[in-house]
């Protein structure tokens, strides 16, 4: 989950896998995979820096990394 600010100043936790599209327009605008839309006062580069750490975080990169090693032919 990561940690972003609606646009009425209020905090909310997104699961930052649901999460299809980051757009800003200026306001920066949050896409789900699901569709719904939401608007978040964060930038552009703030969620998408915290969508990174959180894939860090829970071991994304390392498990695609991973199974794209094995998939790889010797």
């Amino acid at each position: 989950m990561i940690s972003v600010t609606r646009i009425n100043g209020s905090p909310m936790w997104l699961n930052a896998l649901l999460i299809e599209m980051v757009e800003e327009t200026p306001d920066t605008y949050i896409t789900l995979i699901n569709g719904k839309r939401m608007i978040v006062l964060e930038s552009a580069d703030e969620v998408i820096e915290a969508v990174k750490a959180y894939h860090r975080e829970v071991g994304v990169h390392q498990a695609t990394i991973k199974v794209q090693q094995m998939e790889e032919p010797s």
